[in-house]
């Protein structure tokens, strides 16, 4: 069969299963999964060269790593470090040693057993971040574990692929000193060269205005950071993150994001059919007991694990199960780690076929789990009614504002008498009603909808008014600008300190806080009345204004660390003291 004709079978198969999957509500993974197994060799057989494909389409998985380090801030992982390298080794050593010993106490030698535990350790990053964000649950508490955990396995495998060969059972091999320094110097090169050449060619690229250049230069950076740590032995997955951290604070991030998502969706698609290919199905049918057996093990033992430590970790009963039941799974790297278990005589080829099988099953048993804690929560709820939103008729204003409450009406108010046009939002339709009745031109929709803000006119619009009170909601909401329209200047409203440095994660500047500025005007006021001059008055505010401004930078860094956070509001209360005495210092010698 020549390419064109494999690609048209590709293509044929995942066009017609996965849309299926989605509409009976398993998801675009288990469709994937599901073509692959009827084109494979277990089905129709009409792609044989299974290994090829997989190894190829790994690269599905080396363009999403990279898309995973562009929205990882080296502060960010930093301010995750509890979640990333607590919560996540806490799951990796604990699932290892739980699985280990189950194999011991099966009659396991203890090497193959290791090897196996670590394996089974790892969830699927792929299945896992495309499942949440079909489902729109990134951003939920859950999410956002379930998103360090996996972190903390994607930097884990690095290790593991050590660890493997020194499971062998023959002779153990002195170690490489040689080799480990290229990995060295090979990783360090990485790292500088990102972080001082990177952007500059960036740069010079952009200035060309050709879009297919930079296009190309994407792939570029991707693939040679990927293809330079696969040189010296290392996981390509990790050259992609790690170039892709270098660039998370640069201002083509989200360009780079954009041009890379097209590639990472097809390749993953073709990674999964690839997977499916892979499946033995006929080691089922001979041994249907032990199959399924040893796949509801693993569920079993890794969804314990996460749920105790989720607990022990402050998520909540409802985030702590549905965490605990997405990543219950073996991973896509655990293919990885098998392969390379076998070619070290760690383990023999019969029980990585067994392993393969059983981590795919997981895999595809997942969606179902998960759609039934969707059902649980629903039916805990109630059910909610998906709302038709207003179609939207202005589509040239230069401003639009989200939510149209007390906070977004003020703005519109005084724009609308200096006579500049914007289009409001509003997902409340109680609201809506209350401020047609006086009036204002409002549209019912959710600010955080793609398609909704397309048709307000945000690819043209100069400014975003992000005036939603409710946390989630305002940072999902920025999450959609910040990714589609990202030179759209967002100037925001925050609750409270914990949102503004939400809002900061997200790299905007603009914010302001709604009971910061009344409650400085009131203390001006205030201050007149127990009598002091307006002039002290102003000076006073002022120099408040502006401490407690760059304490709020300050603290955005260190802000999960509460012990720090207390030593620096104390160190900054005297500070502030310091600087008002100056002040009064000059205005008394004045």
């Amino acid at each position: 069969m020549t390419y064109l004709e494999q690609a048209l079978v590709y293509i044929g198969a995942a066009v017609l299963v996965v849309p299926l999957a989605r509409r009976l509500g398993l998801g675009s993974v288990l469709g994937y999964l599901g073509a692959g197994v009827i084109i494979g060799p277990a089905a129709l057989g009409l792609i044989s060269n299974v290994d090829y494909v997989l190894n190829f389409a790994e690269l599905g998985v080396v363009f999403l790593l990279f898309i995973i380090g562009l929205e990882l801030k080296p502060s960010r992982l930093w301010v995750m470090r509890h979640q990333v390298f607590g919560f996540g080794s806490a799951q990796v050593l604990l699932t290892a040693a739980l699985l280990s010993a189950l194999l011991v106490a099966g009659s396991w030698q203890l090497r193959p057993a290791l090897a196996i535990g670590f394996g089974m350790a790892l969830s699927s990053t792929a299945f896992v971040l495309q499942l949440l964000a079909e489902q729109k649950k990134l951003s939920t508490e859950y999410g956002r574990a379930s998103f360090a955990v996996l972190l903390f396995q994607d930097l884990a495998v690095i290790p593991l692929i050590a660890l493997i060969p020194l499971l062998a059972t023959g002779p153990t091999e002195k170690l490489d000193v040689g080799s480990l320094l290229v990995s060295v110097v090979a990783l360090a090169a990485l790292i500088v060269g990102g972080r001082y050449l990177l952007r500059p060619a960036l740069r010079l690229v952009a200035k060309t205005d050709i879009r297919e250049l930079f296009t190309a230069v994407a792939l570029l950076v991707v693939l040679g950071a990927a293809a330079l740590m696969e040189s010296v032995g290392m996981s390509m997955g990790l050259g992609a993150f790690i170039a892709g951290i270098l660039l998370a604070d640069s201002e083509y991030r989200h360009e780079l994001e954009a041009n890379i998502e097209p590639f990472k969706g097809l390749l993953l698609g073709l990674f999964f059919i690839a997977v499916g290919m892979s499946v033995n199905v006929q080691l089922l049918v001979s041994e249907p007991l032990n199959i399924i057996g040893l796949t509801i093990g693993l569920i079993l033992a890794k969804a314990l694990v996460l749920y105790v430590l989720a607990r022990a970790f402050g998520l909540e009963n409802d985030a702590s199960r549905s965490m605990a039941l997405i990543l219950a799974q073996g991973g896509e790297f655990a293919f990885v780690l098998f392969t390379l278990a076998r070619n070290s005589a760690v383990l023999d080829s019969s029980t990585v076929d067994m392993l393969f099988l059983i981590v795919t099953l997981s895999m595809a048993v997942t969606p179902i789990l998960y759609l039934l804690d969707a059902r649980i929560l629903r039916r805990k709820r109630g059910k909610e009614t998906e709302p038709v939103y207003d179609a939207i008729e202005d589509h040239g204003n230069p401003v639009i504002i989200a939510s149209f409450g007390r906070f977004g009406q003020i703005v519109g108010r005084i724009l609308k008498s200096k006579g500049i046009g914007f289009t409001a939002l509003e997902s409340n339709p109680e609201q809506v009603e209350v401020v047609r009745r006086y009036g204002n031109k409002v549209y019912f929709g959710d600010a955080s909808k793609v398609e909704l803000l397309r048709a307000a006119g945000a690819g043209k619009a100069r400014f975003f008014v992000l005036a939603i009170d409710d946390i989630e909601r305002s940072i999902a909401t920025a999450k959609t600008v910040r990714r589609y329209f990202p030179e759209l200047p967002i100037l925001a409203r925050a609750r409270n300190r914990h949102h503004a440095h939400l809002l900061m994660d997200l790299g905007i500047t603009m914010i302001f806080r709604d009971t910061f500025h009344a409650g400085m005007e009131l203390t001006h006021d205030l201050l007149q009345q127990l009598g002091v001059d307006n002039e002290e008055a102003d000076l006073i505010v002022s120099t408040f204004a502006k401490h407690d401004k760059d304490l709020l930078k300050r603290q955005h860094a260190i802000r999960q660390d509460e012990k720090v956070m207390i030593q620096t509001a104390r160190e900054a209360a005297a500070e502030l003291e310091t600087l008002l005495q100056a002040d009064r210092r000059r205005v008394d010698r004045s």
